[in-house]
């Protein structure tokens, strides 16, 4: 048996120096074992090989079975091991798993949500027009949240002059298109949320449809014509309308919601003005961080209109000036000759 011990010291040795892993060592010495095996079957008794390899096949067997028991038990060992360490996953009995528990604990918290607004904010359905600077913000929020869909139309592409204020744009998406990088950029911040993109310029042959599949509609588009179509579309299905704007240093931001007697956008903006008067971000520029402070404001505008918490800015509309940090909040009403809702209340159409 010496022999074979000598012989087995011999083949792990080799095979550490080789770097050869422990498995591979382990099946050479299991060869050795059966080859001293056959020997002890095949030769005769007083063969001297037989001799100098134990002389007796079941002190063999005994050794390997030995090893054996001791192998099975590590192994069994390993699996009770492993399986102790698996965590296990809790069936979901509520509207929310323990992982959006944990992850909406903060607004739950809150009395004026609680969580049946945060189970509302899960069944809500909100259209953001618009993926650039105050689509951007609100987007992150809404997604942070918890709102259960999350439409986004934009027909527009990332572009490098974009991200030093559209901040859910990241420099490795320019050139996809906005709502493709927005759909990104939500499902890794809140795998929790649907996101609905529309890459396509809202037009009056869809806007009808589109409008009738959400609660609510946030407005972050740059132009007259464009903002001009979703109130009008949003007066017409009853929908509430957030829209805001943006001009160098200065923001503003209001509630519509016809349905419930308050002012339509046309109401206060009744015709377009001059574009002189206006001139975009690349002719004006703008302050990178004021589309977020304003685009935040039109997500918390929609968590405490979807959450029924506080008072929105229905009939009211906040103006914050940037550069001398003033913000200012001036009343908004219905205007009677109102080309669009005629300074009526418009009822609410179900979806």
């Amino acid at each position: 048996m010496i022999l074979v011990a000598v012989m087995a010291a011999v083949l792990w040795g080799i095979g550490w120096a080789m770097d050869a892993p422990k498995r591979a060592r382990w099946t050479m010495i299991g060869i050795l074992l059966v080859f001293v095996c056959f020997i002890q079957l095949a030769l005769p008794v007083a063969h001297p090989l037989r001799i100098a390899t134990g002389g007796d096949i079941r002190l063999w067997l005994l050794l390997i079975g030995f090893c054996g028991a001791i192998w099975l038990y590590s192994k069994g060992l390993s699996v009770l091991r492993a399986q102790a360490n698996t965590p296990v996953e809790t069936p979901q009995t509520g509207p929310f798993s323990e992982t959006e528990l944990d992850r909406y604990a903060r607004h739950i918290i809150l009395h004026e949500i609680g969580g049946a607004g945060q189970k509302a904010l899960k069944d809500a359905r909100v259209l953001v027009i618009g993926a650039g600077g105050l689509g951007s913000p609100a987007l992150q929020y809404l997604a942070a949240a918890g709102v259960g869909t999350i439409g986004v139309i934009d027909d527009d592409v990332v572009d490098n002059s974009n991200l030093q204020r559209q901040v859910i744009h990241t420099d490795t998406r320019i050139g996809l298109p906005k709502v493709q990088s927005v759909a990104e950029a939500i499902k890794a911040q809140n795998p929790f949320v649907t996101v609905k993109p529309y890459h396509r310029r809202l037009d009056a042959s869809i806007a009808t449809d589109l409008f009738a599949a959400y609660d609510l509609i946030l407005d972050g588009t740059d132009n007259f014509a464009t903002r001009a179509l979703v109130n009008e579309t949003a007066v017409a299905l009853g929908k509430p309308l957030i829209a805001a704007a943006l001009s160098q240093w200065e923001g503003q931001i209001s509630l519509y919601d016809t349905s419930t007697g308050g002012p339509c956008y046309a109401c206060i903006f009744p015709i377009a003005p001059d574009p002189a008067l206006v001139p975009s971000c690349a002719e004006a520029g703008v302050l990178g961080p004021l589309p977020g402070i304003i685009g935040a404001m039109m997500a918390a505008e929609a968590v405490k209109w979807i959450a029924q918490a506080g008072t929105g800015l229905q009939g009211r509309m906040m103006i914050y000036d940037a550069l001398y940090a003033q913000t200012r909040v001036i009343k908004a009403k219905r205007r009677v000759d109102c080309t669009v809702c005629g300074g009526n209340s418009i009822p609410k159409q179900s979806a």
